[in-house]
């Protein structure tokens, strides 16, 4: 099997696909890789790494944590993915931590090779905006189901959101989601989460199978 170079690693990479020839070849002489093992920290709260960190392969969540050690997940990103960006805009320490779920293979840029790409492509500059207002979207979201849903139906909407489709009103929650890590998604105890877990299974909305996936059926969860 051939190995990858920096420069094909970087070809499938989506924020950096309209770069010319000759700028994907200065980056790719400017980044480097960087394994990080489950549970370690990609990205730290309220500090600040200068790189921008482009994930190859694998899955982190992204946290954060209050004084009390409380834990809130806003989100799961994977392949093709890319934290960092934020604080090498503004200058500020991270807001949440970036922890690898799984193993994951990263490239890391720096913050000077990084603003160059930006001032130097709007292509790039463009699509950096547009992850940016996709997160701004989701947090909006994340807001607003905390305000005006009750845990019955952040757990719904969570649920959903980790499916995929297998057919029709069918959903199939394929990779296993503990209880805690619901819990965390939506701002409850992980005793509630149970509790509201337990009773959209007596509803029929969800199954949990031999193998730890959630099957789902839309629209039979009664959302309180």
């Amino acid at each position: 099997m051939a190995v990858l170079t920096n420069l094909d690693l970087l070809r499938r990479v989506s924020i950096f696909s309209e770069l010319t020839d000759f700028q994907m070849g200065q980056l790719a002489d400017s980044v480097t890789k960087r394994r990080v093992k489950r549970g370690e920290l990609i990205v730290e709260q309220g500090k600040y790494s200068n790189a921008l960190f482009i994930i190859l392969s694998g899955k982190a969540r992204v946290v954060m944590t209050d004084r009390r050690g409380r834990e809130v997940i806003l989100a799961l990103i994977g392949s093709g993915d890319y934290v960092g960006e934020i604080s090498l805009i503004d200058g500020k320490n991270h807001s949440a931590n970036v922890q690898a779920e799984t193993q994951c293979d990263l490239l890391v840029l720096g913050r000077n090779e990084f603003k160059s790409c930006l001032n130097n492509n709007h292509a790039m500059a463009n699509s950096v905006i547009k992850g940016l207002v996709h997160r701004l979207r989701n947090a909006d979201e994340k807001i607003s189901s905390l305000a005006l849903m009750d845990v019955y139906g952040r757990v719904a909407q969570t649920l959903m959101a980790s499916s995929q489709p297998i057919g029709e009103k069918k959903l199939l929650i394929r990779e296993k989601i503990t209880r805690q890590d619901i819990a965390k998604r939506v701002g409850a105890s992980r005793e509630m989460v149970s509790r509201v877990m337990r009773e959209f299974e007596e509803q029929g909305f969800i199954k949990t199978n031999e193998d730890g996936s959630i099957s789902l059926t839309e629209r039979r969860a009664t959302v309180r």
